[in-house]
C-alpha cells in the first residue's frame, strides 16, 4: 500500500495478466479496509461495509447483479510496473475465497470489467484476443488495444501476452502458459510472489 508498510496479498491463476491490473479490490470484511481507508472516505466505506453485512455470499455472487463498491482513498503499487492503482472495497469479492483481495484486470475478467465500466476505471489489454473473438465483436486488434471497453465484455481466453514489459522482463509474444511461468520466476526472485498449488473442493452428498 502506497505510503505505508502494509502490503496486500492476492491469489491469482493468471499472473501473466499482472501488467493489466488497474485497481485492487478488498472484500468489505477484509481487516486492511479499516487500516487503510482515508479520513475523507471513512464515512462512505463504513456505510458500505454495513450494507455488505446484510447480503449473503450467494447474493453477492449473482453474476447479473449490478456491481457496487467504494474507493478506500488508498493506493497500492503494482509490482511489475510501479503504477499507483486505487484500492476499492466491493462486495463481489468474498473474504472466504482466496485472500479476500484481488488484483483487478478488467480487460480479462468479466466481473472486473463490469466494475471498471460502472466506476469509469481504466481497462488495459495485456492478452491478445483470438481472431474469432475480435471478429465477433467487429474489432481490429488495434481498435481493441486502444480501447478494450468497446468490446463490451472481457476477453478471458488464453493466447499470448502483449503490453507486458518493464526494464527487466518482457512477456510480449509469449503464450499464456509461458508468460505465467516467466512472470512467476521474476516475482519469486524478487520475493514479490510465490506459486501455490490450487485444490478445488466439492461438497459431496451421500
Amino acid at each position: 500500500v502506497d505510503g505505508s508498510e502494509k502490503s496486500i496479498d492476492v491469489f491469482t491463476t493468471r499472473p501473466d495478466t499482472l501488467f493489466g491490473a488497474t485497481y485492487m479490490v478488498l472484500a468489505p470484511e477484509h481487516p486492511l479496509v479499516e487500516a487503510i481507508t482515508s479520513a475523507d472516505q471513512r464515512a462512505a466505506v463504513d456505510e458500505y461495509r454495513i450494507q455488505a453485512q446484510r447480503q449473503s455470499d450467494v447474493d453477492r455472487m449473482i453474476e447479473s447483479r449490478k456491481k457496487t463498491g467504494v474507493f478506500t482513498g488508498a493506493y497500492a503499487v503494482n509490482p511489475v510496473n510501479g503504477e499507483r492503482i486505487p484500492v476499492w472495497t466491493a462486495d463481489y469479492v468474498l473474504m472466504g475465497y482466496g485472500t479476500g483481495a484481488i488484483m483487478a484486470v478488467p480487460a480479462h475478467d468479466q466481473r472486473d470489467f463490469e466494475f471498471a465500466v460502472q466506476f469509469s476505471l481504466p481497462v488495459t489489454a495485456v492478452v491478445e484476443p483470438s481472431a474469432p473473438w475480435l471478429q465477433q465483436h467487429a474489432l481490429t486488434l488495434e481498435e481493441y488495444i486502444s480501447n478494450p471497453k468497446t468490446a463490451g465484455e472481457a476477453f478471458s481466453g488464453a493466447t499470448q501476452a502483449l503490453n507486458s514489459s518493464n526494464d527487466e522482463i518482457s512477456l510480449n509474444g509469449l503464450s499464456t502458459e509461458a508468460a505465467k511461468a516467466a512472470i512467476t520466476v521474476w516475482l519469486e526472485k524478487r520475493s514479490l510472489g510465490t506459486r501455490k498449488i490450487q485444490y478445488k473442493l466439492r461438497d459431496w452428498l451421500f
